[in-house]
Order: structure tokens, then C-alpha cells, then sequence
């Protein structure tokens, strides 16, 4: 029997991807997530851990505007919850994974960010998940964290289903062309998690596809491979209503995962050519 997985926020987009691919590799796998399981509920937390040789943290308060308005329950999943985790991972000597994401930078390098770059979340999702970098780090597990962009999957909402599901209900699309960054399939996260497990890889790390585009540019994209007919216009984000600011420079720099994957990293095209086949 393989080792056993506990995949918190198992039925997401990510979790689910996670937990197939975990179960290929012949782990034995066990995922969690609301209204059975609240990450936030300690005692429950701490039976997870408890019965895991790995945990796999892909649990999280995810509404980017939400966040704004809701900030104390954001801090509370994403920050507050990710310490206790590691707290229990450091005492019984286990190995956690963990995900965070681009929102943790203000975006305003001039070029791709590696994984040292001074951190500057510029609103309340980014400064969540800041702080759940943070207190991981304190708690002093082994973990690995993987820093996530712009992700999309068969198993939940993404900018692309929303794209495609506006357009196919002939709704005009205005899309920022000034937000940069890669598409990454929660596939292709999937198998890199699988190989990083191997080798109970620790540190933070980039992940996404490679290549980099504008969320403008990626709606194009999207459309031309559907052969879709939509009214389409470029937007500044100054101009787009939404409560949060997003960083205009989401790009990673990757080389420092894919030096320790067996294969390349596929590019944004190649991949998000996959997927729209199959929708």
C-alpha cells in the first residue's frame, strides 16, 4: 500500500486534478473539504495531519474582491488556518504542500519575478496569502510552496469557462490588456506536484506555463481556437469595475522548478489548446 495523501480543498478545481494524479502515482489518497471539512476547525485539522504521511494544502478563500470586504475570514483560511497546519506538520515530522500565488507581488517589476523578489501584495486576497507564506515558513515544517497564476481546470469556474460561457450568451467582453502573465492548466500543476513528491522537495517555487501573454491577448486566443464570433474590446484596468487592484506583472520566472522536473515545461499555447478541445 502507498503512502496516504490528505488533499484539503480536495473537491476544487486543483484538489481534484491533485487527487487523480496523486492516485495514478499509487499513493492512496484522501481529500477534504466544506461543509465536511473547514480548514479553519483545529481539532479536525489536527485528525487530518494525524492520519497523513503528506498533506497537500489546496484549501482557500479565493474571491479576489471578496476579500476586500470580507478580510478577517480570508486571514483566517489563508493565513491563520496555513500556520496551524505547519504547526502540526512541524510536531509529527511530516511534509506539507502548499500553494500561494502571484497576487503576493504589486506587479511592478519589469521583468519576470523569481522566487527571492521582495513580496508587496497590493490588496487583501494577496495580503492573505502573504501572511500564509509567512507563518509556514515560521512554523518550521517541511514544506514545499508553490507560488500558482492565472489557473484553470475541467473541475471549477476559471477565466476561461467565465470568457467562454459571457461570449456564448452574446454578451460584449471588454478584457484588461494590460495584466500579463502565463495560463496554467491545473493538469499540468497536477503532474509537477506528483514528481516534487518523489523527492519530498522543499523550498518555494514558481509554477506556471511557460510563455506570457495579456488576459486580452489570452480571450483572443481563446476565441480564434473555438472559432467563436464575439464583440471583443481592450481594456485598461483603471477602467475595469472591480474592487481589488490585480498586478499588472504577474510573469514567474520558472527555471528554478524546472531544474528539478523530467520534462519541459509545455507553453501556455499548447496547453490551453488542450483544454478548449475539450470543452
Amino acid at each position: 500500500m502507498g503512502e496516504a495523501i490528505a488533499i484539503l480543498g480536495g473537491k476544487g478545481m486543483l484538489g481534484v486534478d491533485l487527487a487523480a494524479a496523486c492516485a495514478r502515482n499509487g499513493y492512496v489518497v484522501r481529500s477534504y473539504d466544506l461543509p465536511e471539512f473547514d480548514i479553519t476547525d483545529e481539532a479536525r485539522l489536527q485528525d487530518v495531519v494525524a492520519s497523513a504521511d503528506v498533506v497537500i494544502n489546496a484549501a482557500a478563500y479565493t474571491d479576489v474582491d471578496g476579500a476586500e470586504t470580507h478580510r478577517e475570514l480570508a486571514h483566517r483560511v489563508n493565513a491563520e488556518a496555513v500556520g496551524r497546519l505547519g504547526a502540526l506538520v512541524a510536531r509529527s515530522g511530516k511534509y506539507v504542500v502548499h500553494f500561494s500565488t502571484d497576487f503576493v507581488f504589486d506587479g511592478t517589476l519589469d521583468r519576470p519575478y523569481v522566487e527571492a523578489d521582495q513580496t508587496s501584495p497590493i490588496n487583501e486576497y494577496g495580503a492573505s496569502k502573504e501572511a500564509g507564506e509567512r507563518l509556514l515558513a515560521e512554523s518550521g515544517c517541511r514544506h514545499c510552496l508553490l507560488r500558482l497564476e492565472w489557473t484553470y481546470g475541467t473541475h471549477g469556474p476559471s477565466f476561461v469557462t467565465k470568457l467562454v460561457d459571457q461570449a456564448r450568451a452574446g454578451r460584449p467582453l471588454a478584457v484588461v490588456d494590460d495584466q500579463v502573465g502565463s495560463p496554467t492548466a491545473t493538469l499540468d500543476v497536477a503532474r509537477a506536484v506528483c514528481e516534487l513528491l518523489k523527492a519530498r522537495t522543499e523550498g518555494v517555487f514558481h509554477l506556471a506555463s511557460s510563455g506570457y501573454i495579456s488576459r486580452f491577448g489570452m480571450a483572443q486566443f481563446i476565441f480564434e481556437r473555438l472559432g467563436m464570433e464575439v464583440d471583443l474590446k481592450p481594456c485598461r484596468s483603471g477602467h475595469y469595475p472591480a474592487k481589488a487592484d490585480r498586478p499588472l506583472n504577474s510573469r514567474f520566472d520558472c527555471s528554478k522548478v524546472q531544474a528539478l522536473l523530467g520534462h519541459p515545461i509545455e507553453s501556455w499555447q499548447t496547453a490551453l489548446e488542450r483544454f478548449l478541445r475539450q470543452l
